[in-house]
């Protein structure tokens, strides 16, 4: 094993240093034969001076062998070689320096395999030759005397090295009071004070070796003084660095010292920055990151600033973080578009089913930017109810185009910060959620989906819609400024796509921004391929399960469809799907590997009781009910409007958690059919008090839409016969008995379809609505276009020949 790290023990200055000056100290070379050999130790980092005591470790075979071989020895004497390389275990004689120390071996011990010494440096010698021995290395060596010419050069170094030695223990050892004499006495030999010395200093080995080596006493001194010269600045820079750094300590930075030093020590090297390294890297990653003038002068100006402040400040963090936001943007990296349009459709084909409006549009504006490189992004608006598929849709185009995807969501923010950014003089600033997406996707042209824009609140921290509107406008958003960037950054490559449920809550100015694209809900049909396509075969895979093992047959997914979920997407049915394949998963878990394929009787036992039969439409309607047709954010739904006839009370009483245009409404209606009882036939007298309800009481309800069925109902009411029970209506009404045009007719003549309704009357208007229903629901259901509320009663309520009579007339 090699020797240990030395610690050298070195002797006091002066004559008598270590174990006194041996009498036999030269005698001991030479009455040895030159023909004699001596043991050879060679050591690691460190040289053996003469004069000196060194305690060393010794753990190599071939040096305890050399041990060995001088315990041997009368005189206990070995020579002393230091490696010129630490890398060689077993050193061969070129592996050694030439010069060297004989030494006694004083003391020797031995722990755990490992000999303890401690030799006393006699002599200082060269080698002649080395001798062969298989065990341990020998040679002959021979003195090496300091020749000297007792000169006044010799003189004034060592005059000036004893008041340097002074000095240096001064500095270095304030606490030890040593009195250095100006000059040597006759007849003492300095050299007992400059090898100790030497050995003191924290000299390399290399620089030892030089001192041992010196050819005369004036080269000695002189390496001895440029040691003590170089050694003294440090001290004295030391010291001043600790002075320095004490003045600028208080109270309270007392734990920083260490940093305080640190600081002081790149001050007095001319660089003040306490971290090099990573400014060095910050400064670098700004170069690359391709910053526009504006922003680079900004960025030099605030690492100047991180370079004068101390790591300890506050400040430097935030300088930090700014720094290292501004230089992980992407001020000019991009993906490259991928403006295949063939491609383009076969992936949204792929991942959706239908939605063939939206398709075309999203192919336009690869092909506009196909032949447009320059064309501004278009800010998109998908509208519809949930479970339709907007966020899928985003990633679709994403991966049409063969950008980075981000989404995040709006719903439920009031502060603009959160979209703007903090201003970086606040505890905890962080940039807006826009920039930290850019950020995240490491490219200026991403695809930024932004769901649920219907759901912004706004409130004393400002209003986050009015800091969309610069996000999303093309003519302002190429210089789009971030509170906490605090510069220009281009946000006009970004394709931002944005969802909703409904329009009603986006401000108009806002909503003037984006292009609005609605996804109407599916058909049960449309659902069947949708569940056979994409949610089916994904909730196999979920489960570990195969086509073989799990099958669903059409009847049963229809069944589901219809029995299990109410819904204008399809999140609730993947959930259905989902369940009823957890449920064959336990089976083959359990061992039970029989295929299954589930039949409609087995739904009740895997997903329980049916959960829906409100849809289903009435049979027979008394007078006063007729069947409406709302939209909602889950799409369409049917409602009944009941009136009847009280004998006293209110003029009218209106319950149901009706708002306030669907109240107007009916007042609307109600007046409109008394006016005109003659004209429709009404010959009993109208009773004084009636009553409206729309169940389900605790569902609110509210829009004009429902102004056709209320008139519809009270008619009924009033001529005391009853309205078809396969016939539902919608429409706004005037109180000069036109019809106007109302929205939602997709979803709204989907939820009838869902419940057995095939007749449906509607506004005249709204028969350009009726294309974006696919072809089947057009040839399975019958439309009524009502221009008047004549039209919906002579369509809508049961044997009315006067009614007939009038509108012939």
């Amino acid at each position: 094993m090699p020797p240990g790290p030395v610690s050298p023990l070195p002797m006091p200055p002066g004559p008598g240093a270590g174990y006194g000056k041996p009498s036999c100290g030269v005698c001991l070379l030479s009455d040895t034969s030159p023909a004699d050999r001596l043991p050879v130790l060679p050591i690691k980092n460190a040289v053996v001076y003469p004069h000196v005591a060194m305690p060393i470790t010794v753990g190599r075979a071939q040096s305890v062998a050399a041990l060995e071989a001088a315990m041997a020895r009368a005189d206990r004497t070995l020579v002393v070689l230091a490696q010129r390389s630490t890398d060689a275990e077993s050193p061969a004689p070129q592996d050694l320096y030439a010069v060297g120390t004989t030494a006694q071996i004083k003391l020797i011990g031995r722990t755990d395999n490992m000999l303890q010494i401690i030799l006393h440096g006699v002599n200082r010698v060269q080698v002649i030759d080395f001798t062969p021995n298989p065990d341990f290395l020998e040679a002959r060596v021979k003195p090496l005397p300091l020749p000297h010419d007792d000169s006044v050069e010799e003189e004034a170094l060592q005059r000036e090295v004893l008041e340097l030695t002074g000095k240096y223990f001064a500095l270095a050892h304030p606490e030890v009071h040593l009195n250095f004499p100006q000059a040597i006495a006759a007849g003492e030999d300095i050299m007992q004070l400059l090898y100790p010395l030497g050995q003191l200093l924290p000299l390399d080995t290399a620089a030892a070796q030089a001192l041992l080596a010196a050819s005369t006493l004036a080269d000695t001194l002189q390496r001895m003084r440029d040691a003590l010269l170089h050694e003294i600045q440090i001290l004295e820079l030391r010291h001043r660095i600790a002075d320095q750094a004490q003045e600028k300590m208080t109270h309270e930075q007392r734990d920083y010292i260490l940093r305080q030093q640190m600081h002081a020590i790149k001050q007095e090297l001319g660089d003040t920055n306490p971290n090099e390294a990573e400014t060095e890297e910050l400064r670098k990653q700004l170069t690359d990151a391709g910053l526009p003038d504006e922003a680079m002068k900004e960025a030099v100006r605030e690492l100047k600033r991180l370079e004068q402040i101390p790591i300890a400040s506050p400040d430097y963090q935030v300088i930090r973080a700014h720094l290292e936001l501004i230089s992980e943007l992407p001020w000019q990296q991009t993906t490259t578009d991928n403006l295949n349009l063939d491609n383009a459709r076969q992936i949204l084909d792929d991942d959706h089913y239908g939605l063939k409006e939206i398709k075309e549009r999203i192919i336009e504006q690869l092909a506009v930017m196909k032949l447009n490189p320059d064309a501004k992004a278009p800010i998109l608006c998908f509208v519809g109810p949930p479970g339709v598929g907007k966020t899928s849709l985003g990633q679709s185009i994403a991966r049409a185009l063969e950008r980075k995807f981000e989404r995040f969501s709006l719903g439920g923010m009031h502060d603009e910060a959160e979209l703007r950014g903090h201003r970086r003089t606040y505890i905890g600033a962080m940039p807006g959620r826009i920039i930290q997406a850019v950020r995240r996707t490491k490219v200026k042209n991403p695809l930024l989906m932004l769901d649920e824009v219907d759901k912004l609140g706004h409130d004393f921290r400002g209003d986050p819609a009015a800091a969309l509107m610069e996000i999303l406008d093309p003519a302002q958003n190429y210089a789009f400024r971030d509170n906490y960037l605090d510069l220009p950054f281009d946000l006009s490559k970004v394709f931002f796509i944005t969802t909703a449920n409904a329009t009603d809550t986006v401000p108009k100015p806002l909503l003037d921004r984006m292009e609005t694209l609605h996804l109407s809900g599916y058909s049960g049909e449309e659902k069947m391929v949708i569940a056979r396509r994409y949610l089916l075969p994904r909730q196999r895979r979920e489960a570990g399960l195969n086509h073989e093992q799990f099958k669903v047959p059409d009847e049963t997914i229809l069944a589901v469809i219809q029995r299990y979920t109410r819904e204008a997407g399809v999140r609730e049915l993947e959930r259905m799907l989902g369940r009823l394949a957890r449920k064959v998963a336990v089976r083959f878990a359990g061992n039970d590997t029989t295929p299954v394929t589930v039949a409609i009787t087995d739904l009740a036992e895997m997903l329980g009781p049916e959960r829906y039969f409100a849809e289903e439409r009435r049979k027979n309607l008394p007078p006063g009910v007729a069947t409406g047709l709302a939209w909602t954010d889950a799409g369409g739904d049917v409602l009944y409007i009941e009136a009847i006839a009280l004998p006293k009370g209110d003029k009218m009483t209106l319950t149901g958690h009706l708002g306030e245009v669907m109240k107007e409404s009916a007042m609307a209606a109600n007046s409109y059919v008394i006016a005109h009882v003659k004209e429709l036939g009404i010959t009993k007298t109208v009773p004084e008090a009636i009553h409206i309800h729309v169940p389900a009481g605790a569902i609110p309800k509210d829009g004009p839409s429902a102004g056709a069925p209320i008139a519809a109902a009270l008619a009924s009411l009033y001529t005391n016969l009853p309205i078809r029970s396969d016939t539902a209506m919608t429409g706004e009404i005037t109180l000069s008995g036109l019809i106007l045009p109302v929205g939602g007719i997709k979803e709204k003549i989907l939820a009838a379809r869902r419940a057995g309704i095939k007749r449906v009357i509607l506004p005249k208007e709204n028969h350009k609505d009726l294309q974006e229903l696919p072809e089947h629901v057009r040839q399975e259901m019958e439309f009524i276009l009502a221009d008047r509320i004549e039209d919906v009663l002579q369509a809508a309520i049961i044997a009315q020949p006067r009614l007939h009579r009038e509108r012939q007339c």
